[in-house]
């Protein structure tokens, strides 16, 4: 059966013990990250939801298992696919004691799914989610792909679970972006046991080296520039070819199909970014994420409440020094960014008595299934719109140009 990639209920009631329970509430508990404290401490029921029972990890389970599954005999093979399936309290038992096994063994239940070695199709595991996304893309289906995060995470500071490391072993390769976007993932993955080659797709571009910390590092978000995104899926489509030479053509013809797209693009972004006044065409976002954009389309970037990377966390003086650089230079906007809490770029809106914009930049992942950044390109798209609309410029939406559209012209 087929885990969808949704926040997954549990619901506790009372015949699993009232200890700790919210009182005359049946509680409703998530399995993600960010509700593995309160499984712990408020519910007090020996349910103990590390990483191994996150919603990350149950997607990441769910998919190195060839999405089967088996929770217990009472529960349907049909019900998991069902954004609403929650386990029923005298089921929670058996059910968590599957998963508990399965992070432990790191495999399945058997399954007449076919295997990825049965298969003969290699495993690609990527890290971050613009990389994953171009892997699918590149490799279509004569690749079994794997991407260890999920749409708005945050690659800065994702901490791996255990399947992570399952992941890694069983991979024939391994795209990562590199110049430590992700260095607990770079971590992982050095260690002993991960024999797959490896593609620092990133690192195929020459970077630009900014300040931090006293030295100068290489800035690793490269995907900026269209043009960047171009050599990344030149590398990423050469390490597939290596890897699995009989589908050459596939991925070839993939791979030029996405760069006829990047192309485009690159164009359409120069042409948008030319509409905003030339006074206004300054930037200010949370982080320093968006260098290779601005160099690349005639932008400058005015300030950035925090640098590379999202651990840093700013004083009161750099939200100061910040809002007093926006009202000097005259900046219309600043940006909040859908990976990182917008309430401290808020309060630099208040200070600065600027607005924010109404649309946030994806900066470090692309966006969530059917949003506007679902994809590398949709991405680019989005920012430009943003950043076009709140600064002054005149929009015209992105239409991509077939030979067909571009022979009725």
């Amino acid at each position: 059966m087929r885990i969808s990639k949704y926040l997954w209920k549990i619901n506790l009631t009372n015949s699993l013990g009232r200890e700790g329970l919210i009182r005359n509430k049946e509680q409703e508990i998530y399995l993600s990250g960010r509700y593995r404290q309160d499984l712990d401490t408020q519910t007090r029921n020996r349910v103990y939801c590390s990483n191994s029972l996150s919603r990350n990890s149950l997607d990441k389970l769910s998919t190195q298992t060839r999405n089967r599954v088996y929770c217990s005999n009472s529960v349907s093979q049909n019900s998991p696919d069902q954004p609403g399936f929650c386990i029923s309290a005298q089921n929670m038992w058996p059910a968590l004691g599957i998963l508990l096994a399965l992070w432990i063994s790191g495999c399945a239940a058997p399954s007449s799914n076919i295997s990825a070695e049965d298969e003969g199709k290699p495993l690609v595991v990527s890290t971050s989610t613009i990389i994953a996304d171009m892997a699918e893309k590149i490799g279509g289906d004569e690749i079994e792909h794997q991407g260890i995060m999920e749409p708005g995470a945050d690659p800065h500071v994702y901490e791996p679970v255990p399947a992570d490391s399952v992941a890694f072993e069983k991979a024939d390769l391994i795209i990562y972006n590199g110049y430590n976007l992700e260095p607990a993932l770079i971590k992982l993955m050095n260690a002993a046991g991960v024999r797959a080659q490896k593609l620092a797709v990133a690192e195929k571009v020459t970077p630009l080296q900014n300040p931090d910390k006293g030295e100068l590092v290489p800035d690793p978000h490269v995907w900026g520039d269209a043009e960047n995104g171009i050599v990344m899926v030149n590398g990423i489509r050469d390490a597939l070819i290596e890897l699995s030479p009989e589908d050459k053509e596939v991925f070839m013809e993939n791979a030029a199909r996405l760069i006829e797209e990047l192309q485009q693009l690159d164009v359409w972004i120069n042409k948008q970014i030319a509409t905003i006044p030339e006074s206004q065409r300054r930037l200010v976002t949370t982080h320093d994420a968006f260098e290779y954009y601005v160099r690349a389309y005639g932008l400058e970037m005015t300030g950035t409440l925090i640098g590379m990377t999202t651990e840093e966390q700013p004083s009161a003086q750099t939200v100061k020094n910040l809002a007093e650089e926006i009202k000097k230079t005259g900046v219309p906007a600043i940006f909040a960014e859908t990976t990182i809490n917008p309430k401290l770029i808020t309060t630099v809106a208040e200070e600065a008595e600027v607005k924010l914009a109404p649309r946030e930049l994806y900066s470090d992942s692309i966006g969530t299934p059917g949003s506007e950044g679902d994809s590398y390109v949709k991405m680019l798209i989005s920012n430009t719109q943003a950043i076009v609309e709140a600064l002054g410029g005149q929009y015209t939406a992105f239409e991509l140009q077939t030979k067909s559209t571009a022979e009725g012209s």
